[in-house]
Parts: C-alpha cells; structure tokens; sequence
C-alpha cells in the first residue's frame, strides 16, 4: 500500500528542500562598502557559563569601527563579574559597561535588556546570550542588513559546542535538525521569528512595539519580538554568518530536559507548524517504510535525510562534528521525535531549576524566570 510511503516521500522532499536552501545559503555575499553606525551590544548575564570569558572576549576582539558593550546582571554577587572586570582591564580602550538590574518581570532575562535598552548610548542594538562566540566580522555582517531600510531584524544561526557525550548530542540535534527547519522555513517564507543567538535591530523599532517590555510576560522572547517586528512592516533576515554556543548540559537528563523545554515553547508559541514538523522526521518515516515493504523509498529517503543534514552541519554551521557523526543522525532523530510527541502536552516547562507554568500564548503565568542569558 502505497499510502505507507507517503510520509517518508513527503519527508525525503523536505530535506531535498533543505539541501538547496543550505546551499543557497552559502552563496550569500555582503555589501562590503555599507556605512558602519555605532551599535550598543546587549547581553544578560547569569552566572558563569563555561568558557564564559573566551565568549565575552571575542565582542572585545570584533572588527568595528565604534560599539559598547553592556553588560546586564540582577545579582551583584554573580560568578560572571569577576570576568567582566578582567574583560574591562584588558581592553581598556573598549567601552565596557556592567548595568546593575533590579527591574522585575516574569521572563527574568527581558527585564534586563529593557534596562539595558534603555540605556545603551547608540540607536542599533544587538543582543546576544551570555555564552556566544563571535567571529571578528560579526558585528559587520549584522548591521549591513539593516542599512536596507525595508529589513528591521537580523538574526542568525548558530552551532553547539559541548565537552561530555550529552552536550555532544544535542550539537548533533542542532546542525542536522534544527538548523535545517530554520534555512527551510526561511526558504518557504516563514520569517516571522527570530533566534536569540543574535537579534539586531533599531532602538527606534523597539519603541514601537512597546520595548522589551512587550515581550516580558513571554518564554519564546525571541519569537515574539520577531513577530512584532513583523507586524510592522519590515523584514527579518537571516545574517551570512554563524556564532558558537557551548552547551553545558552534563546529563541526559538535562539534555531531555532542555529540549523538551524548547519543544514546548516552540508548540504554544506556533502550534500549526509544530504540528506539522513531525513529517520532517526522515528517519522514523524511513523505517514506517520498511516495515510496509518500500525499502527503495525508505533508502532514499534516509540518503536524503542524512545529506542535508551533513551538508547543514558542515557547510553552513562549520560543525565538522556533524559530519563526522553522519552515522548517528537516524538514531538523534528517533531521539528527536519522542521529544516532539512529548512537546504535544504539557504547559510546564523547567528553566535553569526553575519550573515555569505557561498558558496557550506562551505567556509564563506562575514561576519566575531569573534569566536566560
């Protein structure tokens, strides 16, 4: 029956899809002659992240004519203040701020870029997380865009570095899977949201959605910025380069956990899509196929899958890892699909110990959300 096949032929097409949206990525060049205005850099901080000062020190290292960088910490006894101090001596030629926060909202991390925003000194902001690593022409690569007056975010995507076979794993997860539904998505217009990796945009913008403060009852900060940015008119693309984070999950648990968090947020924030992306689940599909009898179908299906994949990881994250562990990917995404099933329920979510309770918009409703930095 070929009915059985179905999914897995729909699922080889949305990775063939993926495969030509990360080449087309690839193929992305920069005006290299745009003006550089100066841009306040925004990052919230909660605790010290492994390789904590190797990622705050490569904003000190960026390419940039003129930039600052705030520094947001709601705890004045925060792990992380001893680097910040050390970041400010060794580049004191940088303007480096740290900003005591003690404004309260229930997502913890958008109370203090509203502090921030409001007193970063230049009318570009880019925020970052707390543990991303740049390359030295970050800085140019996400403010170009937005010298084109129709484009109001930019954001990009990221790859995952981590020490222990957990943190491992969920690297593998974001460079052939969730990376390729961002460069998909993108591909078949859906561009209202944004990645906390990086969101660029004018302070000017920001005020006319009401600040971060219209985002802060929210988990999916990111989301929701992005979708009223959207709201207003302008574009929002996805920058030509790509940043680092270190994943510092040690456990299986934590890794369940932490994806199951994403899952959730994700479903109450775009429920038909999260719905939908379980076609995308190329392995699970491929072996509904072999039980049926397909077995051509199933084998191209998981070639197809596996290329995408690889090529995404590899070509477009610089994940190298990713290709080297071509062999795991059926096995993640047998992984990835029982996250989905158990994203479908469930309106908790656990944040750094914290267990925060969401109603259908997403809105965090009971627990507070220190911060996500």
């Amino acid at each position: 029956m070929i009915w059985l096949a179905a999914p897995a032929i729909l699922a080889a097409l949305y990775h063939v899809i993926a495969l030509v949206a990360a080449l087309r990525f690839k193929n992305v060049r920069l005006n290299q002659e745009a003006p550089l205005p100066p841009v306040s850099i925004l990052k919230p901080v909660y605790g010290r992240d492994p390789q904590f000062y190797e990622a705050i020190r490569s904003h000190a290292l960026l390419d940039y004519p003129e930039f600052e960088i705030l520094f947001g910490l709601n705890d004045p006894g925060d792990a992380a203040r001893e680097d910040i101090v050390r970041l400010a001596a060794e580049f004191p030629e940088r303007a480096i701020r740290m900003v005591p926060i003690d404004r309260v909202l229930p997502n913890g991390k958008v109370a203090v870029l509203a502090e921030l925003a409001r007193q970063a000194r230049y009318p570009l902001l880019v925020v970052n997380d707390s543990d991303i690593v740049v390359a030295s022409d970050y800085l140019r690569t996400v403010v170009e865009p937005l010298q084109a007056q129709k484009n109001g975010l930019v954001t990009c995507l990221y790859r995952g570095r981590g020490a222990s076979r957990p943190a491992r794993w969920e690297a593998l997860g974001i460079a052939t899977d969730f990376a390729p539904s961002v460069l998909v998505a993108r591909f078949l217009g859906q561009s209202e949201f944004a990645l906390g990796s990086t969101m660029a945009l004018r302070a000017a913008d920001l005020e006319r959605i009401g600040g971060f403060e219209a985002v802060g009852d929210y988990l999916a900060d990111d989301y929701q910025l992005g979708r009223r940015i959207r709201e207003l008119g302008y574009r929002i693309v996805l920058a030509p380069t790509v940043v680092e984070t270190r994943l510092s999950d040690d456990t299986w648990r934590q890794v369940w956990r932490h994806q199951v968090r994403w899952a959730r947020t994700i479903r109450v924030s775009r429920t038909t899509g999260y719905i939908g992306y379980v076609i995308t689940n190329a392995s699970v599909w491929a072996g509904l196929a072999v039980v049926s009898g397909w077995w051509p179908v199933a084998l191209v299906c998981l070639a197809v899958r596996i290329v995408a994949g690889v090529a995404t990881g590899a070509l477009v994250l610089g994940d190298l890892d990713s290709a080297r562990q071509w062999f795991l990917i059926p096995f993640r995404d047998v992984w990835g699909f029982a996250v989905w099933a158990a994203g479908l329920g469930g309106s908790t979510v656990e944040w750094r110990g914290i267990k925060l309770r969401l109603d259908r918009a997403g809105r965090i409703t009971s627990g507070q959300n220190t911060l996500g930095g």
